[in-house]
């Protein structure tokens, strides 16, 4: 299972998406172009949804180079 939910931006560089597969549960982070420049695995489902959050709040809240320095992306 995937969910992906782009910031509130029309013009945001970046995707957030929740993964439930084989090796557990991960949050990443994917760029306009499909590539994922950021991925963390979560113990669990409750986890993945509370990093997603805080990721996509971070996209809103921070100017692109800001979230780039802070994820290393």
């Amino acid at each position: 299972m995937s969910t992906t939910a782009a910031a509130n931006a029309a013009d945001q560089a970046y995707e957030v998406e929740i993964l439930d597969g084989p090796q557990g549960w991960s949050v990443t982070v994917v760029d306009l172009r499909g590539a994922t420049v950021f991925r963390r695995p979560c113990r669990d489902g409750a986890e993945a949804r509370a990093l997603s959050s805080t990721v996509r709040q971070h996209l809103y809240w921070l100017s692109e180079g800001a979230f780039r320095a802070y994820y290393r992306v």
